[in-house]
């Protein structure tokens, strides 16, 4: 729906500021970048230090570290598989790689596995691509020439948007791989936004100190995974695929190896048993949770199943105290809430205000300290726009783009957030946007070495599963590279370790058994079951829940 005439008229204040606020970035004399200090200070008020939303963990191999409630509640669970009644004699599908996940991290690892000369298998939730990978908007990071860059300061930045805690291995192998995943990503047809000249184009993200965000108009992850998808569709039969197929188990072996998965179909409602050498974890995050109750970027099958199926199996996890909450999320029109505003929008010159038209933070402050700010102008300082819902929100004024760079530059560099606003009746590079910080991305996740490989052998991970790289807060651009870089890691790796693979252990279920029984000694897991699979949303017709969390057996 278009803006209602009370958000017209804070719209016209918004306007009213305008022409000031452009002058002052061309002279650049914006709001100063916070110092150390004020930083941690705005930090307080983001949602993860709220201690209140988080409590230990009771089993597992990370017991006693404290996460949110949400994530908890689906480790402190049983397997929705009853080991006694899973025949795993009765193979439904054998390969040498499985990869669990088909988004850009899956498809990038059965690419370099396959190529490794193994036979490569992909099982995935929904259809192939189904993933954050292709909601993600605004670049993929890399130092690959110009603007004085290089991978040393691209390591800087990561390291420091983490707050110094990352894990130094990862972040290196990240930024000195990265000009060869965007190589690779060309020569197999990726189409990145070039000038005249076929120069990349490359802007600034938050928490960046040069220009290295690559980009394909504001659907990068979209043109990411529609090159690579099409590359492992034209690889028949040498890269399988099953569709509408979750795993909700890992199998391992007698050695303590693992050695393939339980899929359970969505359509046949059959659980299949799946044998393999190596496995890949890759099934991204956990936005579905909705943790702390905020509204999320995140495709409908992200609910952390690797998460939970990797940490039953032995794999500790890290920095799972910690969730990146996207400063700039729709909050209205509520058709369209949650939905990503690309950080693209910000390096392009848009500023955000408040209520009375003002910029109150640097556009390119970390996400974590964006996202604070945001919410302590709302919340505390009481300079939120309301919406019709009663929501809360501050403007991002798209228009001054234009007015910067020309008239047309949001609708050519924009399309994909241009198009979507115009269904709504609203003109982004006319009128600002409503937003508001959304759950965007997993930060921690199972921890894991620079080679993809765990704790468990046979067993490796790529993407947002993994923990580590980033820290307490990711940077924009280092997702998608993240996937691209690790995801080609893990699985030429696995695909190694699989071609060299000769003794396997009979196959087993013996660690859900045990750790179910941590579960009941630990007094904990309330009847709940995991993984998820799928949200558990209230059914408008009977106002029931789909208990996706609370029994073992079919969906239906």
């Amino acid at each position: 729906m278009p803006y209602p005439e009370e958000l017209k008229k804070l719209i016209k204040t918004v306007e009213s500021t305008r022409a000031e606020r452009v002058e002052r970035k061309k002279n650049d004399q914006e709001v100063p970048f916070m110092t150390l200090d004020e930083r941690h200070d705005i930090l307080q008020h983001h949602p993860d230090f709220k201690e209140e939303g988080r409590r230990e963990l009771q089993a597992g191999p990370s017991k006693g570290y404290k996460i949110a409630h949400e994530m908890a509640d689906l480790l402190e669970a049983k397997s929705r598989v009853d080991p006694d009644k899973i025949n795993l004699e009765n193979i439904d599908h054998e390969t040498d790689v499985l990869i669990i996940g088909g988004g850009g991290a899956g498809t990038a690892a059965a690419l370099l596995a396959q190529e490794q000369g193994v036979r490569v298998t992909i099982a995935t939730k929904l259809r192939h691509g189904d993933a954050n990978t292709m909601m993600a908007e605004g670049g993929i990071q890399a130092a690959t020439k110009g603007h004085k860059d290089s991978p040393y300061y691209h390591y800087l930045d990561v390291m420091g948007g983490g707050h110094f805690k990352n894990n130094p291995d990862l972040v290196e192998t990240l930024v000195t791989k990265a000009p060869d995943a965007i190589k690779w990503l060309e020569s197999l047809g990726c189409n990145f936004s070039k000038f005249p000249d076929g120069t990349l184009h490359t802007i600034h993200g938050g928490g960046t100190s040069r220009k290295r965000m690559h980009y394909a108009a504001d659907i990068t992850g979209a043109e990411m995974m529609r090159t690579i998808r099409d590359e492992a569709r034209n690889r028949p039969g040498q890269i399988d695929l099953i569709e509408f197929s979750p795993a909700v188990e890992l199998i391992l072996n007698d050695k303590g190896e693992c050695a393939g998965a339980v899929l359970y179909n969505l359509e046949t409602e059959e659980y299949l048993i799946v044998k393999a050498k190596a496995v890949v974890m890759a099934t991204g995050g956990c936005g579905r949770l909705h943790i702390q109750g905020f509204m999320t970027t995140n495709h409908y099958g992200a609910t952390a199943d690797g998460i939970v199926m990797g940490y039953r199996a032995g794999v500790p996890i890290c920095f799972l105290h910690t969730v990146q909450y996207h400063p700039t999320g729709i909050v209205f029109p509520e058709q369209a809430e949650g939905i990503l505003i690309t950080e693209k929008f910000r390096g392009s010159g848009a500023n955000l205000v408040n209520i009375e038209g003002q910029q109150f933070v640097n556009e390119r402050e970390p996400r974590d300290v964006e996202a604070s700010a945001i919410i302590k102008e709302c919340v505390v300082n009481e300079k939120g726009v309301p919406t019709p819902t009663g929501k809360l929100g501050v403007w991002l004024d798209s228009p001054m783009i234009d007015m910067l760079s020309g008239e047309g530059t949001v609708e050519r560099e924009f399309p994909g957030k241009y198009i979507l606003f115009k269904r709504y009746g609203i003109d982004i590079s006319k009128e600002p946007m409503l937003i508001y910080p959304t759950l965007h991305y997993q930060n921690g996740g199972l921890d894991f070495k620079n080679t993809g490989e765990t704790d468990v052998p046979g067993l490796f991970v790529a993407g947002e599963v993994g923990g580590g790289i980033h820290g307490e807060n990711r940077l924009m651009g280092n997702s998608l590279l993240d996937i691209m870089v690790y995801g080609r890691i893990a699985g030429e790796t696995a695909g190694k370790y699989a071609k060299e693979y000769t003794n396997g252990g009979k196959l087993t279920l013996e660690h859900v058994v045990k750790y179910n029984k941590e579960i009941d000694d630990a007094g904990v897991g309330g009847g709940r079951v995991a993984p998820m699979i799928l949200p558990d949303y209230t059914d408008p017709r009977t106002r029931e829940k789909q208990l996706t969390t609370n029994y073992v057996g079919t969906l239906r």
